[in-house]
C-alpha cells in the first residue's frame, strides 16, 4: 500500500496534490492535505452549490468566509452568529461531542470580537424508545448543559426531533449568538512580518484528526474513533473568553481566529492564505501537555479552549500580559512571511513546507445526481384514510416525542444567566434577548422537519427556512439574516449528491423570496452507513430584530380576548406528523408553499404586534390547529372555545404553512382584522379565549379536552427519554 492510500487520500487528488506541488509529499505534508482537503474544511462538493446562495443585505456587516457572520441591529450594536455540527463526535462520545461542539461555535462568534450571549441547540436522535438513543440524547444534553452552564453562556432555545433514520448517527448542531458594537468587529487577517500567537489551554492529543473522523461515514466499530474526540474545559473556556475579549476591546490585536477543525493547521494557513501571505510556524515552541508529541499530532490536534491572535506592533507585551493574568499561555509559535507557503519546523528543521493556496483552495465536485427511487414512490404514495376520532389523535399527537413537552430538556440549561433572556423555552415561537440600556431586542430560531426534507428536499429547505422565520416574525421580530447547518449523507452516491442540490436550490429560492441573506453556516456530510442515509436536514437559525417592548408570547393569557386565524383553516395530511404517529406511514408530499403569501403573513403579524394590538400569537406548524390551541393552552392553563368550519382530518390535524393563531381585545378586532383586509389575507375569527378547559364546535359535534389532561399527556415523554420518570 502507498503512502497516500494508508493516509486515505483518492488517487485523483494525490494526483492534484503532485501537480501543484512540482514533487511528492512527505508524511507530514499529506496529512495536512488530508484535513484541509476534508469535507469538513475544504466543503469540496457543497461549496459550488453554496456560491448560488444570497449573502448579502441591508443589515449584513460580515458574511460567510469568517468565523461567524454578523448583521447590524441599530443603535451602533451587532449581532455575530453561526451554527456549527458535532455529529460524529457526539455520536461516539455524546457528552464530551456534545460538550465540545458548545465550546467550538462560542469561540467562533467571540473571535469576531463578540461576546457570546445566547445558546441555542439543533437535536436528532432515532427511535425514542431505543436504549442506544437514551444513551445518547442524555449524553448530549448533558454535554451541553455542563459546557454552556459552566461558561456562563444561556441556552435559550433550539428544537429536537426524533425519526427512525438517526438511529445510528445523531445530529448535534449548537448555534452562538454574540452582541458586540460594529466597530469592534475582527476578522481573521494579518500583516507581514508579525508574531503570531497561540494562546489558551496546552495541547494534547485529543481530537486528532477530527475534521477528517467528521467527513467520514461512520462504521459500527466507533470505539476506535474515540481519540479523534475532543475533551472540553468550560472553565478554562470562560479564562479564554474573557482573555480574548479584554485582549480586543484593548485594541490590542489586528486578527483573530479560533482553533477549531484540524487545530493549528488550519487556523495558521487560513489566517495567511485570507491575508495574502504566508507563515513560518515553529512546533518546538507549542505549549504542550503530553510528552514526546509528533509534529502531525502537533498540527492535527483539536484540543479545546485555544485561539490564535495577531498583537499589533508594539503591544505583545500588553497582549502577553492579558492572557498571563488570566493564568493562561500566549506564545508567539509562528510569524508571517512574504512567501505564500505554510513551512512548518520542529527541532530546527523544516517539515513541511505547501503553498497556503494548495492547502486552502481544495478541488471542487459537481456530481451525478438521481433522486431515490423509493423517497419518490413514499411521496407519490397518497395519505391513507383517517378514520380516527380527534380525541384519541389529539392526545396522541401531544404524546408523540416530536410534539410533546421540551421542558425536560431545557430545564438542564441556565437560560437566564446574563440576565438578557426576556422570552424564554416554552413561552414563545422564538428566544428573545434584550440588549440591556436600549429598546433593541434581539430574536432567535433554528427550525427543520426532517420529514418533510426526506419526502421533498427541496420543499422541505424552503419550509424549514419559512418556518424559522415565521417564528422569529410571531414574537414581533424582523427577520435580519440566518445561518445553516446543512447535515446530509454521502455526497459521492448519486441520491445523497441530488438530496444535496436540491437542498440547496430550495433555500436559495425561499433565500430570494423572503429577502433573507446566509450570513454562516456549516456543512456536515457523511451521516450515513451501510444500510441508511439521515433525511437530508437543513437547520435553518434565522435572526431578528424587534422593539423589547412590543413583543408576543405564545400562551393564552387574558380571558375575553378574541382569538384569530391568519391563513388558511385546512392543511394538508400529506408528510404529516398526524398520519406517521397515527398509521407509521411517512407518505404524501409536504404541504405546498406560496412565498409570497409567507412573506405577507409574516409582515401582518409583525405589523400587529408592532402597532401594540397582538400580545400572544402562535404558530400553526407540525400536528396542525388542534395542537397549535392545545399548545397555546398549556403556558397558563387558560383554555378558549373556538368553532371550525369543517369537521375534517385536514381542517383539525392537517400542516400548512403560512398560518398564524393570534388574540386581541374585543375592543380592538374591528381595526386588527381591517389590516388583514387591506393586505388581502385570508383570515377568521375562530373564538374565544377563557376556561379551562379546548372546546371545539364543529358543523355537527362538539370536541372538549381539560386542558390539564392534555398538557398531562403532553408533559410525560420526553422526561421518559431523559430518564426523569419510571
Amino acid at each position: 500500500m502507498t503512502l497516500y492510500q494508508e493516509i486515505g487520500i483518492p488517487e485523483e487528488e494525490y494526483r492534484e496534490i503532485l501537480r501543484r506541488l512540482g514533487r511528492e509529499p512527505n508524511r507530514v505534508e499529506l496529512l495536512l492535505f488530508k484535513v484541509m482537503w476534508s469535507e469538513h474544511c475544504a466543503y469540496k462538493n457543497s461549496r459550488p452549490l453554496l456560491k448560488e446562495l444570497p449573502t448579502e443585505g441591508e443589515a449584513v456587516l460580515q458574511g460567510p468566509g469568517e468565523n461567524a457572520g454578523v448583521v447590524r441591529i441599530g443603535e451602533g450594536f451587532a449581532v455575530a452568529f453561526k451554527i456549527e455540527s458535532h455529529n460524529h463526535p457526539s455520536a461516539v462520545e455524546p457528552f464530551q461531542g456534545a460538550a465540545t461542539g458548545v465550546g467550538g461555535i462560542i469561540r467562533d462568534v467571540m473571535s469576531m470580537g463578540a461576546r457570546p450571549i445566547a445558546l441555542l441547540d439543533s437535536l436528532r436522535f432515532g427511535d425514542p424508545q431505543s436504549p442506544r438513543t437514551r444513551y445518547l440524547a442524555r449524553g448530549v444534553v448533558s454535554g451541553i448543559a455542563f459546557y454552556g452552564n459552566a461558561i456562563g453562556v444561556p441556552t435559550v432555545g433550539g428544537d429536537v426531533y426524533f425519526h427512525p433514520l438517526y438511529q445510528e448517527n445523531p445530529l448535534v448542531n449548537a448555534m452562538c449568538l454574540g452582541l458586540m458594537k460594529e466597530d469592534e468587529l475582527k476578522r481573521s487577517r494579518a500583516s507581514l512580518g508579525r508574531p503570531i500567537y497561540y494562546a489558551g489551554a496546552k495541547t494534547g492529543r485529543d481530537g486528532i484528526g477530527g475534521a477528517a473522523f467528521a467527513s467520514e461515514e461512520l462504521s459500527e466499530d466507533t470505539e476506535k474513533s474515540r481519540p479523534s474526540v475532543q475533551v472540553g474545559d468550560p472553565f478554562l473556556g470562560k479564562l479564554l473568553l474573557e482573555a480574548t475579549l479584554e485582549a480586543i476591546e484593548r485594541g490590542l490585536v489586528e486578527g483573530v481566529q479560533d482553533m477549531g477543525a484540524a487545530g493549528l493547521t488550519s487556523s495558521l494557513s487560513e489566517l495567511a492564505h485570507k491575508s495574502g501571505l504566508g507563515v513560518e510556524l515553529d512546533l518546538d515552541l507549542v505549549p504542550t501537555r503530553e510528552e514526546g508529541m509528533t509534529p502531525e499530532e502537533l498540527l492535527l490536534s483539536e484540543s479545546q479552549e485555544r485561539m490564535v491572535l495577531v498583537p499589533k506592533e508594539g503591544l505583545e507585551k500588553e497582549l502577553e500580559e492579558v492572557f498571563r493574568r488570566h493564568g493562561l499561555d500566549s506564545v508567539a509559535v509562528a510569524r508571517t512571511i512574504p512567501e505564500r507557503v505554510f513551512r512548518v519546523l520542529h527541532r530546527g528543521k523544516v517539515v513541511a513546507e505547501v503553498p497556503t493556496e494548495a492547502l486552502a483552495e481544495a478541488p471542487t465536485y459537481v456530481r451525478l445526481a438521481q433522486e431515490d427511487p423509493e423517497v419518490k414512490r413514499l411521496r407519490e404514495t397518497p395519505p391513507p384514510p383517517f378514520p380516527y376520532a380527534p380525541e384519541e389523535v389529539l392526545l396522541a399527537l401531544l404524546a408523540s416525542p416530536n410534539l410533546s413537552s421540551r421542558e425536560a430538556v431545557y430545564e438542564r440549561y441556565d437560560h437566564q444567566v446574563g440576565t438578557m433572556t426576556a422570552l424564554p423555552p416554552g413561552r414563545g415561537d422564538a428566544a428573545v434577548l434584550w440588549i440591556k440600556g436600549t429598546e433593541l431586542g434581539v430574536a432567535a430560531k433554528v427550525d427543520h422537519n426532517p420529514r418533510y426534507s426526506r419526502l421533498h428536499p427541496r420543499l422541505g429547505a424552503m419550509h424549514a427556512l419559512a418556518e424559522a422565520s415565521r417564528n422569529v416574525s410571531v414574537v414581533g421580530a424582523r427577520p435580519l439574516a440566518y445561518t445553516d447547518g446543512l447535515n446530509l449523507g454521502s455526497p459521492e452516491t448519486p441520491e445523497g449528491y441530488y438530496e444535496l442540490r436540491e437542498t440547496l436550490e430550495g433555500l436559495k429560492e425561499a433565500s430570494y423570496a423572503l429577502g433573507l441573506p446566509v450570513v454562516s453556516g456549516n456543512v456536515s456530510l457523511y451521516n450515513e452507513g451501510p444500510t441508511y442515509r439521515i433525511p437530508p436536514t437543513a437547520m435553518v437559525g434565522v435572526v431578528g430584530v424587534l422593539n423589547i417592548g412590543r413583543r408576543a408570547e405564545m400562551g393564552f393569557r387574558r380571558p375575553g380576548e378574541v382569538l384569530v386565524l391568519l391563513g388558511e383553516e385546512e392543511g394538508h395530511l400529506g408528510a404529516s406528523e398526524a398520519v406517521y404517529v397515527m398509521t407509521g406511514l411517512e407518505v404524501g408530499s409536504p404541504p405546498p408553499l406560496d412565498l409570497g403569501r409567507e412573506q405577507a403573513v409574516q409582515e401582518a403579524i409583525r405589523e400587529l404586534i408592532a402597532s401594540g394590538l397582538v400580545r400572544t400569537a402562535h404558530d400553526v406548524a407540525e400536528g396542525g390547529l388542534l395542537v397549535a390551541l392545545a399548545e397555546m393552552a398549556f403556558p397558563y392553563g387558560v383554555g378558549a372555545t373556538v368553532e371550525l368550519r369543517k369537521d375534517t382530518p385536514e381542517a383539525l390535524f392537517g400542516e400548512g404553512a403560512s398560518r398564524v393563531l393570534f388574540t386581541v381585545d374585543k375592543a380592538h378586532l374591528q381595526e386588527a382584522v381591517a389590516r388583514l383586509e387591506a393586505r388581502g389575507l385570508p383570515h377568521r375569527v375562530l373564538g374565544e379565549v377563557g376556561g379551562e378547559e379546548l372546546t371545539v364546535v364543529l358543523p355537527h359535534r362538539v370536541l372538549s379536552w381539560e386542558v390539564s389532561r392534555l398538557k398531562e399527556a403532553w408533559a410525560r415523554p420526553l422526561r421518559e427519554v431523559m430518564g426523569d420518570v419510571g
